[in-house]
């Protein structure tokens, strides 16, 4: 099947009970048992270890990124920390992409490194810098690209490949791109990471994250962090996500091309100092964009004349744009990263890789691509 096929019918099937077209919400807690002797004859005992609504989701994830299982998650974070957990223990070492969510930063610096893990944060767009980077005790290799918010790249590849000489699981965020555009299994990475709350719902309707395996250890590792820590997704999540799935090459294609227009259209104001967006020839890796990617997604940042001050004035005037923390949702958002999504990095380590005072992220929704040029145009005449 291809991939708009998969979205709809891969991993589902119409409940056998009553013919229903939807997988039914499986909202209970636990789960009878034939007998001792025929415990889990089923499959499922407690929705913490497992459950039928949530099981769909995690089958058909597996199915669009070419995985060998799943482990769906509370949130994007929960997957993440979950990664962390089922590859790290105390004096290991980790190398994560130097530009990345601020709260994957966070997780890093002041939760993990309390516990005696060591990080890196390497310009995982160089393969040397990531060879510089590893050390006899690293353990995993976490690269986010494109990278939020500066949508930096990293060549899958090539970093998949230094990592499987060194013994090293690769996992990717592969949040802004989706399986649609882009599957870093097939480029040769071990893990791959959503927040299902972007993209793969895309609705601003839920919280949740994924971790799909390349192998089957590697899915029983993370399954059982899942199980472990209790950060399974919730059923009603699960079945709001399905949903959304089967939606999400139709999306995407929209927002990406509503993201072209809008970026072609900063790049000639002459207000707007410098704009970014993979789609763009100008953006400096847009042949790798083009390589590892079948689509550029629907992120953009921009910077304009006015510097900060300026910035906010835009963000504070536009109408149709809501200010708003999230991304990958039918709405277009906009946020200022150095107060919201990247407030806890550093302020050094913000400017040591671009991430500056005053850039605009714009999260690129599906309303008409006019209108929303007209309110960025009647934004940035008031600067």
């Amino acid at each position: 099947m291809r991939f708009a096929t998969k979205q709809i019918h891969a991993g589902v099937e119409p409940d056998p009970t009553t013919g229903a077209i939807l997988t039914p919400i499986y909202q209970s807690t636990t789960f009878v048992q034939e007998s001792v002797d025929k415990y889990l004859s089923k499959g499922f005992s407690y929705s913490r270890s497992g459950n039928p609504t949530v099981l769909a989701l995690e089958n058909k994830l597996s199915n669009l990124e070419g995985g060998a299982g799943t482990a769906c998650f509370a949130t994007g974070m929960a997957a993440i920390h979950g990664v962390m957990l089922a590859m790290l223990n105390a004096g290991d070492h980790a190398v994560v992409s130097d530009v990345a969510y601020g709260g994957t930063y966070r997780l890093c610096t002041k939760i993990f490194s309390r516990f005696g893990v060591n990080f890196t944060f390497a310009d995982t767009s160089s393969p040397d810098a990531v060879k510089e980077a590893i050390r006899d005790n690293t353990r995993l290799i976490l690269t986010e690209t494109p990278a939020n918010p500066t949508l930096k790249l990293t060549d899958i590849a090539a970093i998949s490949e230094i990592a499987k000489a060194k013994g090293i699981p690769h996992a990717v965020d592969n949040t802004f791109l989706t399986p649609y555009y882009q599957r870093p299994i097939e480029l040769g990475a071990d893990l791959v990471i959503h927040s299902t709350t972007k993209y793969l719902e895309g609705h601003n309707a839920t919280v949740g994250g994924a971790v799909v395996s390349a192998t089957a250890k590697l899915d029983e590792k993370v399954s059982f962090i899942q199980n472990a820590t209790g950060t399974i997704v919730s059923p009603h999540v699960a079945w709001l996500t399905l949903q959304g799935v089967k939606t999400l090459s139709v999306r995407m294609d929209g927002q990406c091309a509503n993201a072209m227009a809008v970026s072609e259209f900063l790049e000639t104001h002459p207000k707007v100092d410098k704009v970014c967006y993979p789609g763009l020839s100008s953006h400096p890796q847009h042949e790798l964009a083009s390589k590892q990617a079948s689509g550029y997604g629907a992120m953009v940042w921009f910077e304009v004349q006015g510097g900060v001050a300026a910035g906010k004035k835009i963000m504070d005037s536009l109408g149709l744009w809501t200010l708003a923390e999230n991304l990958g949702s039918v709405e277009s958002l906009v946020t200022h990263p150095v107060t919201m999504t990247h407030a806890d990095v550093d302020e050094a380590e913000r400017k040591r890789v671009g991430i500056t005072d005053g850039l605009v992220r714009l999260s690129v929704g599906l309303e008409d691509a006019q209108d929303l040029i007209e309110d960025l145009k009647q934004a940035l005449e008031k600067i």
